[in-house]
């Protein structure tokens, strides 16, 4: 008798299977549904007694007794803190985006600003990444527009030099910098170290929140340089203090209480959560930035807001003092997870009155102006789906369109490029570029069209399936959009019926006679080519979905091409490193003379032996 398998344990059932053997201590649980993806990560003092609450399988909201019905396995952590908990639990959800946990979504990397004195003459520069260089850093500023006014500004006020080192050392006269007095011109002896020595430290005073002393004393040197009869030093002075009186006149908010801070104001609207932050540094605002968490409608605003804070933090430095507009929960907790993650004491302030309120108050109108922002946006990109559900015939309203182009020139350093757009717009993050290297397709537009595409959809068949009914179908897109006429259309075509997706929309998108926008012409299987009233929204939406499209192939583009031209020839040669590379460099003066260099000379160039020097002869003229 053939016995059967017993059903495996799901859900509440599952739940009680692990709390029999989990610990009473903190640590971290993952649950996970029936493909293996997590779901949901949670932190606890007590694993025993907070996952337990879930085995009772009643008396849960909607939400979590959903959570617990399509949880099939669970993976535990033990930590040795709940603080430690609260920050492994953070840096899970970041990683992992489970699907019943707030997430911080758009969370890119802040840009600082960059005083490098890795070199006689210290440069100012922006940074983002992992602080390398030897130098001061000042930031974080929210954007990167918000860091290129501060640098355009410190030109002004203190004239340092922003170029890179290798221009710096080839120069022979002042580039255009210094003609709009923007630069000191250190690098053709314009300035002596001294002096220029003296302006990157004011501005290193102005940046460390000095810019009252920093103007005082060019007040005084302004002063000094009139009574000395010398007017134009004196106006050149006069200029640098207006340019510092500007940029503290135009920053919004200008804190007098507050050195370090960084702020944080909540709106709730129509089950849309907004978060603005507001920098403060060295007594200085610099910039602002709204998020949008994603998180479920039954979620409460305090769990947003800590659940937010958490992995905000996770890669980014904390300030000594922290500004929130609503309580949280666990504040403590908080606190003693950041002061441990900073190496410094770190204090969550609640302000309810005096100037910290004020701040607070400013951050939170803010944020419920950038929320009205985003759901007028979301209510018009709805409108815009709906109309071209209409005009293309789709069975419903497209969750994911995307958008083929291509760009080379006469076949050189040719890239596809595939942009996605959905409900809420441009989704860049999966954005999708091509290099195009096989000699097959290079300058042929409809070759690189199908090898695009089938690289495309093979990996996404390989990936998710062919299966577009579950939440997978998130990955497949329900529109997908070509630059070319019925030409390209039907290379697409043939590739997505060679790999049997053949119900997927496909629209091809060609210019009118002489490339005028407006004047499109559109191609759909089964139908003649049309075009769009030149007033219809839909006829922009698509322009747009084409010309960002364009733009980010033409970029991919760009980028390789100015890669290929960095490319020396020396590179090809076995045994040579960045070290003899440079050695030879400076040896010839180009890659061009090496090759030119007979055996002996090439050995006479430190850290080339007689064999490396044969072997670069050899490279450089095969035919002996």
């Amino acid at each position: 008798m053939k016995m059967s398998q017993p059903a495996p344990l799901i859900g509440a059932d599952l739940i009680r299977d692990f709390v029999t053997r989990l610990p009473a201590k903190p640590g971290v649980y993952r649950m996970f549904d029936d493909k293996g993806d997590a779901i949901y990560v949670g932190k606890a003092r007590n694993l025993k007694n907070r996952v337990s609450n879930y085995a009772r399988g009643q008396g849960h909201n909607n939400r979590i007794a959903l959570m617990i019905s399509l949880t099939c396995n669970m993976e535990f952590v033990v930590t040795a803190s709940e603080a430690e908990a609260l920050l492994l639990e953070a840096n899970l959800i970041k990683k992992l985006k489970p699907k019943f946990n707030v997430i911080l979504r758009d969370d890119k990397s802040f840009p600082y600003i960059l005083i490098a004195k890795d070199h006689e003459f210290a440069q100012l520069a922006k940074h983002r990444g992992a602080r390398n260089r030897k130098g001061n850093y000042y930031g974080p500023f929210a954007s990167a527009t918000a860091v290129n006014h501060a640098i355009n500004t410190l030109q002004k006020a203190f004239l340092l030099r922003s170029c890179n080192d290798s221009v710096f050392a080839n120069r022979t006269r002042p580039c255009l910098l210094y003609q709009i007095k923007r630069c000191s011109a250190p690098c053709v002896q314009f300035i002596e170290k001294p002096a220029y020595d003296e302006l990157i430290k004011e501005a290193e005073g102005f940046l460390s929140g000095k810019s009252v002393e920093v103007k005082a004393e060019l007040g005084r040197a302004m002063e000094q340089a009139a009574e000395a009869l010398e007017f134009e030093n004196a106006a050149r002075i006069r200029d640098r203090i207006h340019a510092l009186s500007f940029v503290t006149q135009t920053q919004g908010i200008n804190p007098q209480g507050v050195d370090e801070a960084d702020i944080f104001g909540l709106a709730h609207e129509g089950g849309q959560y907004c978060v603005q932050v507001f920098f403060i540094r060295s007594g200085q605002n610099w910039g602002t930035r709204a998020y949008f968490p994603k998180a479920d409608k039954s979620v409460g605003e305090a769990e947003v807001l800590a659940a937010f804070l958490g992995q905000f933090y996770d890669d980014k430095p904390i300030p000594a003092q922290i500004m929130i507009s609503h309580p949280v929960d666990e504040q403590g907790l908080l606190e003693e997870a950041f002061s441990t993650h900073a190496g410094h004491k770190v204090e969550i302030l609640v302000p309810q009155r005096g100037e910290k309120k004020a701040l607070v108050d400013h951050a939170v109108t803010n944020a419920r102006e950038a929320n009205g922002r985003k759901m007028a946006e979301t209510s018009s990109q709805q409108k815009l789906l709906e109309g071209v559900t209409r005009v293309f015939d789709l069975p419903a309203r497209p969750r994911r369109i995307e958008i083929y182009d291509n760009s080379h020139i006469q076949g050189a350093h040719a890239v596809g490029a595939m942009v996605v757009a959905g409900p809420e717009g441009f989704i860049k993050a999966q954005y999708r570029k091509f290099n195009m290297d096989s000699d097959a397709v290079k300058g042929d537009d409809f070759g690189m069209m199908r090898e695009m595409l089938t690289r495309r959809f093979t990996r996404l068949i390989k990936e998710h399936g062919e299966e577009q009914e579950d939440e997978s179908s998130l990955n497949w897109p329900d529109l997908v959009v070509i630059d070319g006429g019925q030409g390209q259309l039907s290379a697409a075509r043939a590739v997505l019926g060679e790999l049997g997706l053949h119900d997927m929309a496909l629209v091809g998108v060609a210019k009118g006679p002489d490339r005028d926008a407006g004047r499109e012409h559109f191609y759909m299987d089964g139908r003649s080519s049309f075009m769009l009233e030149a007033r219809d929204p839909v006829l922009y939406y698509i322009q747009r979905l084409r010309d960002e499209a364009h733009r980010f192939a033409i970029g991919s583009h760009r980028a390789r091409r100015s890669r290929a031209i960095g490319v020396s020839p020396l590179d090809e040669v076995a045994g040579i490193g960045p070290t003899r590379k440079k050695a030879l460099l400076h040896a010839f003066g180009s890659a061009k003379a090496v090759s030119r260099a007979n055996v002996s000379d090439l050995a006479a160039v430190e850290g080339v032996s007689e064999t490396l020097a044969q072997a670069i002869f050899d490279h450089f003229h095969p035919e002996n």
